[in-house]
């Protein structure tokens, strides 16, 4: 078999990787290169596909290490039974190809998983050689996201976190039994063990922060997880449930979720089809509800149908408004900001504009409808001092009125 060239390599392990999610790049410490000193930085505009809460484009090298596995987990396209082109970088390689595209302007990080190749151990320590040869070599100051590996040895995985921005392990699946039926290989007690072992290092390393000036980081970026969507009978109460219950014991900066797709040569296992693209948008639109909107899991999990999943043709706010009519209407120039937050239509910014403009005026209902994006979506829920939704809160078609219309697409339109 003919050795392959960086660029075919690139091709590959890039496009292997394009299934993980979990590859954002915020709440890491600043750093540049300004004075002359080292290659990079972690606070400049950049030009790819992953967003800092702040706005910011982040420009990711999003890649594997090799998409070779010792592993035979039935949802991923690059398990040992499947087949596909392999290939494999070296960590010189990875570290030559981040530091050339950081000084085409490119890219400003990197992002670096990997298949399980001979073991678990040996796997971890080449991608732990990755991140030493960019951070001590070339002393590269930019964004590195390495994604642990839960069965190697726990000083590796603390040897990564000395290195990267952020780390990360994927819960893969939110059911222990889903886990054992689809990755025979991988064990939840030791997954979440790692998580625990992560969780530690990074109190720790705060802790030794306030205490030296000097004390080495580690993961200032916090870690993150995914979980795949739709490859098992897992509905999305059991989803928010295990995602509630991650950031509760873990101290999870994220957790991301993605849509399971369809794979070459797939297991019988699996689904033919992959769960609609918009159940991924309302887990997300769910777990933004827990984490700035004051919602309780077992409210988001309220939102719910008799399914068990969440309602694709209404957010899950609006599911649980329509659902706890009895709470509304909030009045806006009384409501405390946590009923606010409750309100469909309504978003953290336009509420603590609310709260701050009702200190020095009563607000009417055009106040309110400057705030938002369609004041139709938040009339039968608010009060003002010029507007009572009367019995239209009461409606029972009001769930049709709300949700958006169903549009059919014009095959010729310009």
């Amino acid at each position: 078999m003919p050795a392959l060239d960086t660029i075919q390599k690139l091709e590959i392990l890039a496009d292997a990787a394009k299934y993980d999610a979990s590859c954002a790049s915020s709440g890491t410490a600043k750093r540049n290169s300004k004075g002359g000193k080292g290659v990079g930085s972690t606070e400049g505009m950049g030009i790819c596909h992953a967003y800092a809460p702040d706005g910011r484009c982040i420009s990711l090298l999003k890649i594997l290490l090799t998409n070779h596995c010792i592993f035979d987990c039935h949802y991923c396209v690059n398990r040992k039974s499947s087949n596909v082109r392999r290939a494999r970088f070296t960590p010189q390689e990875v570290a030559d190809l981040t530091l050339t595209f950081y000084r085409r302007n490119y890219i400003e990080g990197l992002f670096l998983s990997s298949g399980i190749i001979k073991s678990s151990d040996f796997t971890m320590e080449q991608m732990v050689e990755t991140a030493r040869i960019l951070r001590e070599d070339h002393d590269f100051r930019g964004y590195i996201h390495l994604k642990t590996i839960p069965e190697a040895d726990p000083q590796l995985v603390h040897q990564a976190g000395l290195y990267a921005d952020r780390v990360s392990i994927n819960v893969e699946l939110p059911t222990d039994a889903g886990l054992t039926r689809l990755a025979p290989d991988k064990n939840a007690l030791q997954i979440e063990g790692a998580m625990g072992g992560v969780k530690s290092a990074i109190i720790q390393a705060k802790d030794e922060r306030k205490r030296f000036k000097h004390a080495p980081r580690f993961a200032p970026g916090g870690q993150s997880t995914q979980m795949i969507v739709g490859a098992d009978a897992a509905t999305d109460a059991d989803i928010v449930g295990k995602a509630s219950r991650l950031y509760t014991g873990f101290k999870l900066r994220r957790v991301y979720y993605s849509a399971f797709s369809p794979i070459p040569d797939a297991s019988a296992v699996l689904p033919l089809k992959r769960p609609p693209l918009m159940r991924e948008h309302r887990l997300y639109q769910s777990d933004w509800l827990m984490r700035f909107y004051g919602f309780a899991p077992r409210e988001v999990m309220q939102a719910t149908g008799a399914d068990g999943n969440l309602p694709l043709d209404i957010d899950p706010k609006l599911a649980w408004a329509l659902k706890f009519r009895e709470q509304y209407p909030v009045d806006v120039n009384r409501s405390s900001r946590e009923m606010l937050l409750r309100v469909p239509g309504l978003g953290t910014r336009a509420v603590s504009q609310i709260l701050a403009s009702r200190r020095h005026r009563t607000l009417r209902l055009d106040d309110v409808a400057k705030l938002t994006v369609s004041i139709t979506k938040v009339r039968p829920f608010i009060e003002t001092a010029d507007w009572r939704p009367v019995m239209l809160t009461d409606r029972a078609d009001l769930r049709s009125l709300l949700a958006p219309k169903q549009e059919q697409l014009e095959l010729f339109a310009a």
